[in-house]
This record gives structure tokens, C-alpha cells and sequence, in this order.
């Protein structure tokens, strides 16, 4: 009391130091005094001398928030940001009672990184590291700003864009950017990581893919319907809400994988990675609990969104101390699943190998029932890019729809195929485009329609979609294929020229080839 009353009214500190020292002897173990000491003379201006009461509280008692939080006022008043935003977030961690002291706390913490992140910090972080992936994988990388892509960030891999360079691209209406192209430089890292190890996987999600989503969105459509949006509007609704669960299918196994490396090991870049978290999952907050979304798009859709946006929540909690579970609105089932999710991250997170978030993206999917949005398949496989002709079409003719690489995913597309083929029944389209093959194969000797056929075995290597309209063949200059079409090609090719393994291409077209047969009438 003393102390408080030479420092306070009378303005006489070093007099107020003596008594403050004689209280500390007297009871040397009281943390909460001598923090509010240490406040005192804080309130005071004296910051040098409230610095030494806080440390001596931390010193007995490291997990009083209030103390943390001091501190990081004196270090900001010193212009020290890095110990001013660490004791911040220290404090918000420590506080269990979300109190005013807490959010307190949070505001501190924004307004700290929203100054950090204006040095070059960031650049020269991300820079180094893109160089460094730049010589492990042998490709060089461009960072664009695009306005146009539906995420913060994203990144385009040459492989699959038939680009020279990978491409990053970036919204600049985002906070932090740096922390965003980070993020995706990581994911690249994973990707090589894998690549080197063989067991890189592929997010393959297709038209079909899409119909089976769009065909649960029945409430969804009818609502948009009676809200007067035309069906051009209503397939855009629907187009981006099956790319939007999509990204977070795919993400947020990962991005909690990328996340953890972020916060380790670049502490740096924290008080970036901190705002564009705390903007991004506001963002989620917003798209899960707009009323006007709520009322349009059906509730199972929302849920399952939330739960994954919950997750990164959950991990924003462990990184920062800031829960934000509580402002999606969720059903104790939805936290519970999304606290599963979390926890099954939690066992791969310190001894995760190569490509295994994958297993994560895939179980979490399947628990959610959203696992026939796409398809996981092993990159090498789906690529398998063979530049010796020779030993393409030796492979071709031995095994011409490359059965024996056992790839899952083309397993169960053809499964899928067959039976809906089959409950199709006969299938008129292809009868009469098997009649205009035979027609064409008419004038061409076995050799030629052998080789027609080993490049439409080629090409269908990589999957035809009977959906698809786009289709060219080199050895018919000129026409461009339906997907039923190319098929029908396909078959006939093969049973006019290699009919002893027409059969290996497992097309349900017997019944179709032979009503061909009846209808054709071969030009004499």
C-alpha cells in the first residue's frame, strides 16, 4: 500500500521501489502481488521497472495470463514485436475463463500481427524455401496473383497443368499472403517428398463424381427453384458447392499437416500464419451460419462442411489458444466428429510418412459418406507415361486395357461402367455407331484397323467417359468422337482385327456388336 501511494500520488519511484522490495521480502512467493506491483508501475509509465516485477512473478509462477500479457505490452512499447506477440499468445492460452483479460489478449494479438506482417519478413521466408524446392525438384516456380480463383490460394503442379513451371497463385484481398504462399510451396514439398518415395496419390473427381453428388441435391435445387434463380444460376450453385466440399475433402487433412510444420519450424512467419488462419476460418464461420445459406442449401451439405472447418478450428486452438468452435453453431455430433478427425490427425502428426495424409482425406471422406465425390489413385499408375512406341504397343497388344497394373481406381470405374451399362440394357446409341465403324473398317485392310485400334487402346489407357464429346484420333484425321462413339470404335476395331481379345477390354457390347452385324451392310 505504501509503495502504491508514493508511486501513484506522489510520483516519488524510487521510494515506492523500496517499499514495493520490502513487500516481495516478506512474502517472496506471492506471484499475484508482485504482478500487480509490476502493474502499478506499468500504469505509471515506469515500463523499466514494472519489467523487473513481471519477470520475478513469471519467474515463480509462469502460467498467470496476466503477467504474459503485461509483458507483451512492455515489449511492444520497446518496439520488440516477436516477444510482444509471443507473451501475447501466451496469455490467450493460459486464460481458461475467456474473460476480458482474454479478449483483451485476442485484440492484442491482431493488432500485433497486423504490424508485423507489413515487413519483408514473409518475402524473404517463402523465397528461400522456393529456391530450395526449385533445386529438389528440378522446376522452377511462378507466384501470380490471380483475382479470379475461388480459394485464398492454390497451387497448379506442371505435371497435371502441362505447364513448364508449377504455378502459385494468390488473392492479394488476403491478409498475410505470405503465409498463404507458404502454405502451398509445403504442399508442393509433400508432393516431391512423396514423389521420391513412389507413393504420390492423385484427387481424381470426375463428371460422374459430380452427377451422384447433384442427384442428393434434390431440397437444395427445389429450394433455388422457388427462389426464381434460372437452371443456368442453379448448375453454378450447385458446380461450385461440389468443388467447394471437394477442396475441403482434400485440404484439410493436409493443410493441418502444413499448418504444424509452419508453426515449428518458421516461427518467423507466426504472427502471418495467425492472421490468415483467424481471416480464413472467419470466412468458414460465415459460409456455414449465413442464415440465407442455411435456408437455400441442405442442412447434411452444411454439416459436413462444418465439421471439416471445425477441424482446422480445432488446430487453431492448439496453435493460438483461440477457440472458435463455439461460432459454428454445431450440434454436439458434428464437434464430436470433428474432435475425432482431430484426433486421428493428432496419431499421424510426429511420425507421419510420405503421402499418408492421403489415408486421412479417404477415411474422413468415407465417414462422412462423401467418398464418391473422387477417386484416390497412385500417381504413377494413372500416368504410367511410356515413350518407347514399340514397348507401348507390345504392352497394348498383351494386355490392351491394361488390366494388370491392378490399379484400384480403374477397377472400380470399370465396375461402375459395366453395371450401369448393364442396366441401361441395349444400348441403341452405340448399335448405331458401330454400324457407321463397320461401315469405315469396310474400306480399310486388318492392318490399318489394327492400328486404329492400338491407338484408341492407347489413348484409352487413361480412361474414356462415355459422357464425354471431344475425343480425336490421329489415324481418322477429321473426326471428332462422342465418348459412346470412340467406344464403339473401340469394340469394333478390336473384334475386326484382334478378335481373340476383344473380350480382355471387358465392354459390355456383345449384344450391340451383333445387332451391328445384322443392320451393316458391307460396300462391295
Amino acid at each position: 500500500m505504501m509503495g502504491n501511494i508514493f508511486a501513484k500520488f506522489k510520483n516519488d519511484i524510487p521510494t515506492a521501489m523500496k517499499y514495493y522490495d520490502q513487500a516481495i521480502i516478506a512474502n517472496p512467493n506471492e506471484s499475484i502481488a508482485i504482478n500487480n506491483i509490476g502493474g502499478n508501475l506499468l500504469q505509471q509509465g515506469k515500463t523499466e521497472e514494472a519489467k523487473k516485477y513481471f519477470n520475478k512473478a513469471l519467474s515463480i509462477n509462469n502460467n498467470y495470463p496476466n503477467t504474459h500479457f503485461a509483458l507483451g505490452m512492455i515489449a511492444e512499447i520497446e518496439n520488440d514485436f516477436h516477444s510482444a506477440f509471443y507473451s501475447t499468445i501466451k496469455a490467450i492460452k493460459l486464460n481458461i475463463n475467456s474473460d476480458i483479460l482474454y479478449k483483451n489478449s485476442v485484440d492484442q494479438a491482431i493488432q500485433l500481427a497486423k504490424k508485423m506482417i507489413t515487413s519483408d519478413l514473409g518475402v524473404k521466408t517463402y523465397t528461400n524455401f522456393k529456391h530450395k524446392l526449385e533445386f529438389e525438384g528440378n522446376t522452377k516456380i511462378d507466384i501470380v496473383e490471380d483475382t479470379t480463383i475461388t480459394t485464398a490460394a492454390k497451387i497448379e503442379f506442371a505435371e497435371i497443368h502441362k505447364t513448364i513451371n508449377h504455378v502459385i497463385k494468390f488473392k492479394s484481398s488476403y491478409p498475410a499472403v505470405e503465409h498463404l504462399i507458404m502454405h502451398e510451396l509445403i504442399h508442393l514439398d509433400f508432393v516431391i517428398e512423396a514423389r521420391k518415395a513412389d507413393v504420390n496419390m492423385l484427387f481424381i473427381s470426375n463428371q460422374s463424381n459430380k452427377r451422384q453428388f447433384v442427384s442428393k441435391l434434390d431440397v437444395t435445387i427445389k429450394n433455388l427453384k422457388k427462389n426464381g434463380l434460372t437452371e443456368e444460376i442453379i448448375e453454378k450453385q450447385y458446380n461450385s458447392l461440389f468443388e467447394g466440399i471437394n477442396q475441403q475433402i482434400f485440404n484439410t487433412p493436409i493443410d493441418l499437416f502444413i499448418e504444424d510444420i509452419i508453426y515449428k519450424d518458421y516461427e518467423d512467419i507466426r504472427a502471418y500464419q495467425f492472421i490468415s488462419l483467424f481471416t480464413i476460418l472467419q470466412e468458414g464461420i460465415q459460409a456455414v451460419t449465413d442464415k440465407r445459406i442455411i435456408e437455400l442449401f441442405q442442412a447434411d451439405i452444411i454439416s459436413k462442411s462444418k465439421i471439416y472447418n471445425m477441424v482446422n478450428a480445432l488446430q487453431f486452438k492448439d496453435l493460438y489458444g483461440i477457440d472458435l468452435t463455439n461460432e459454428f453453431k454445431a450440434t454436439q455430433a458434428e464437434l464430436k466428429t470433428a474432435k475425432e478427425f482431430y484426433n486421428e490427425y493428432l496419431q499421424y502428426k510426429y511420425d507421419k510418412e510420405p503421402a499418408e495424409e492421403y489415408e486421412l482425406v479417404q477415411h474422413w471422406a468415407e465417414d462422412l459418406k462423401l467418398d464418391t465425390n473422387f477417386e484416390l489413385i497412385d500417381e504413377n499408375t494413372y500416368r504410367n507415361k511410356r515413350t518407347d512406341v514399340n514397348s507401348i504397343l507390345e504392352s497394348i497388344e498383351k494386355e490392351p486395357f491394361d488390366i494388370e497394373t491392378k490399379d484400384p481406381f480403374k477397377k472400380r470405374e470399370m465396375e461402375k461402367f459395366q453395371k450401369a451399362q448393364a442396366e441401361l440394357g441395349t444400348n441403341m446409341a452405340v448399335v448405331m455407331y458401330m454400324v457407321d465403324a463397320l461401315q469405315y473398317f469396310n474400306k480399310l485392310t486388318t492392318k490399318e484397323i489394327k492400328e486404329i485400334a492400338f491407338e484408341i487402346a492407347m489413348q484409352g489407357t487413361q480412361g474414356y467417359s462415355p459422357d464425354k464429346s471431344n475425343y480425336t484420333l490421329h489415324s481418322i484425321p477429321g473426326k471428332i468422337f462422342t465418348g459412346y462413339h470412340i467406344l464403339a470404335y473401340y469394340y469394333v476395331s478390336w473384334s475386326l482385327a484382334i478378335p481373340d481379345m476383344v473380350t480382355d477390354l471387358n465392354l459390355p457390347y456383345e449384344k450391340e456388336y451383333e445387332l451391328a452385324l445384322t443392320m451393316h451392310k458391307p460396300i462391295k
